[in-house]
């Protein structure tokens, strides 16, 4: 059986490490990043930090909106991205259909199952990823491919070539 949100876990590292080569590319080749588009990353980030927090009741080191560098995007990463696909794999049924109380940025209070928050995260990232390669494009730099059937073929190709070692 599939587990889809163990893939879509893994497919919002590879696309989160993806945009990150390609804002350092970009950095290496003398171009600026729009500052739009570091701001909307980091939202991305911060939101995947924001939601390990509440999924293991300890307090977020961000706030939702706050800005971040290319390195500091790059430290995040490193702290949220692989944490957050870890919690997805290792869900049993129970913390699947396990409820969490939490109050949003807001001040409102909700309660979700966390099997939902696994397929919100990947998918709000990728809401947002489109968002930076839109305004790459709209200040006319190259936007980076991050859908998720390219993440599929990827994988997919890279089983082919271990196959026919």
């Amino acid at each position: 059986m599939i587990n889809t949100n163990e893939k879509l876990g893994a497919y919002n590292v590879w696309a989160n490490e993806t945009l990150l080569r390609h804002l350092d590319g970009l950095v290496a080749a003398g171009q600026e990043i729009p500052a739009v588009c570091l701001r909307l990353f980091s939202h991305v980030l911060n939101a995947q930090a924001i939601w390990i927090a509440r999924l293991t009741d300890t307090k977020s080191p961000v706030k939702v909106w706050q800005e971040h560098d290319l390195a500091g995007l790059h430290q995040l990463h490193q702290q949220t991205s692989e944490h957050l696909h870890q919690l997805i794999s290792r869900a049993d049924a129970t913390e699947l259909h396990r409820q969490i109380s939490y109050t949003n940025s807001v001040g409102d209070s909700y309660t979700s199952q966390v099997s939902d928050i696994f397929t919100h995260v990947p998918v709000h990232a990728n809401y947002h990823r489109a968002q930076v390669a839109t305004r790459l494009r709209e200040n006319g730099l190259e936007p980076i491919n991050t859908d998720f059937i390219t993440y599929c073929r990827e994988l997919s190709a890279a089983g082919r070539a271990t196959v026919s070692l």
